[in-house]
């Protein structure tokens, strides 16, 4: 297995595995989303390639906002990762991730945060078992004001 920075010519693939973590979002404006963030600088897409298939991929990016928990800015931010079924619990997370913190380090940044729901149990043990630590739990609220 090979981790490599994801180019264009692998987005419907980078698309199928980002739709596997985020099901919920459209595959169309998930594939336009990914063809600005292959351009910017202040992200990279990496893949987990197996026998040539992608078999996961990590998202990571540079953030200049607040970042809760944190203490410097800018810092890297690991926006998504997930690895395919029957390819899991192998060390494939944690090789795309190391691949991040490398990222993450190349641009003179010192932290990585990320986040996830409160609910999902496997990501919180997932990240603690990297490193992280908990930085804030938090719900969220919106009203419509149109009423």
């Amino acid at each position: 297995m090979v981790i490599t920075k994801a180019e264009i010519e692998r987005m419907d693939e980078i698309v199928k595995l980002a739709m596997l973590l985020w099901p919920d979002n459209d595959e169309e404006e998930l594939k336009r989303e990914f063809e600005k963030t292959l351009e910017d600088e202040k992200a990279i897409v990496l893949l987990a390639i197996e026998e040539d298939l992608p078999i996961g991929f990590a998202h990571c990016q540079i953030r200049s906002d607040y970042v809760e928990g944190t203490s410097s800015s800018p810092v890297g931010y690991l926006e998504g990762i997930c690895v395919v079924e029957g390819h899991r619990h192998k060390g494939v997370a944690k090789k795309l991730f190391k691949g991040c913190e490398d990222w993450v380090r190349a641009k003179g940044l010192v932290e990585l945060a990320s986040d996830c729901e409160l609910t999902n149990k496997t990501s919180i043990a997932f990240h603690e078992k990297l490193g992280f630590k908990e930085a804030n739990r938090v719900v969220c609220f919106v009203k419509d004001v149109d009423e």
